[in-house]
């Protein structure tokens, strides 16, 4: 008797489902079972409202965690950067794969870098954290962009800039790897303007902890480097006490001299979004060797950044 298909859950977009169908892909080829993708809507799915008004926290992943509570599916992908910093003890994060690429990136008209743009560009983002930065970043270079809020799907928001109403939209280059379609990018955005939201790029796999089996089998996919960066970046977004829709951007990257890794770097920024206000700072540590360190490395840089006024920054916050 053959065992039965694993039931991987996914949100119904185009880019959970390539990136549900990849890590499909892998979990067969590691476990030798059919995987079978279950579709299942979110609210963050069919709400109109824009993100940061729903929350933001959780709002794509609730209905995925709830199906697995119910038995309806085996294990679920999530991006990294929807969960909630909280986990539920009842589910383990059994692995954290190998890190697509954190960067966010510009689809702008005419083939327009961010320099490029004229003062005064309409660019389109549903993001916090993006608006502060680019808004910042406009501002140290003498000039000014209008933010607009958007939602919808990567063909919606791109379709913005395709029919004329913005100059430009900013996108994870993740998601853009992942279904293809990087050839449309015409910016990528360094760390070094514009940090990404914790955990950017990475994916989450996510099972019932009492699974022993199957935590076990999936962790075969879990990247060690990746997962201490996402862990770091994650702790620094907790600790600042704030959620998913915050203007808080993080990267964790690990340093060293091409042969050898030695150490890791966080870095934190947290803004006003009109980018009139902006609290960067950045720590350098050992590489961590546990889950502990490095969350540690995460509260610390919090630490400093609630020092310089980041709570100040970030909005009234649900108490």
């Amino acid at each position: 008797m053959t065992e039965r298909a694993l039931r991987l859950g996914t949100r119904r977009s185009k880019l959970a489902m390539a990136q549900s169908g990849q890590v499909a892909e892998a979990v067969r080829r590691l476990t030798g079972r059919d995987v079978e993708l279950v579709e299942i809507t979110t609210y963050g799915d069919v709400s109109r409202e824009h993100l940061a008004q729903i929350g933001g926290t959780g709002v794509f992943v609730a209905a995925l965690r709830e199906a697995l509570a119910r038995g309806e599916v085996d294990f679920a992908v999530h991006s990294l950067k929807d969960l909630p910093t909280t986990q539920p003890d009842e589910l383990a994060l059994a692995a954290v794969p190998k890190r697509e690429d954190p960067r966010d990136v510009l689809i702008a008209r005419d083939g327009l870098t961010f320099e490029q743009l004229p003062n005064g560009a309409r660019i389109g983002t549903g993001s916090p954290r993006r608006m502060a930065q680019l808004n910042a970043y406009a501002r140290t270079h003498g000039r000014t962009v209008e933010t607009v809020p958007i939602r919808g799907n990567v063909d919606t928001r791109i379709g913005f800039v395709r029919n004329g109403e913005l100059d430009a939209v900013v996108l994870a280059a993740a998601g853009l790897n992942r279904i293809g379609r990087t050839d449309e990018v015409t910016d990528f955005l360094s760390v070094d303007f514009v940090l990404p939201a914790p955990g950017q790029g990475a994916l989450a796999i996510e099972c019932a902890a009492s699974d022993a089996d199957l935590v076990a089998a999936l962790a075969e996919l879990d990247d060690p480097r990746t997962r201490a960066a996402v862990t770091a970046e994650r702790a620094l977004l907790a600790a600042l006490e704030a959620g998913c829709s915050a203007p808080v951007g993080a990267l964790a990257d690990l340093l060293g001299d091409g042969q050898e890794v030695t150490e890791m770097r966080l870095r934190g920024v947290v803004g006003t979004t009109d980018g009139s206000s902006l609290v960067q700072l950045s720590t350098t540590g050992p590489v961590p060797t546990s889950h502990d360190d490095a969350a540690a490395l995460g509260r610390e840089l919090a630490d400093e950044m609630l020092a310089k006024g980041a709570a100040g920054l970030m909005g009234e916050r649900a108490l």
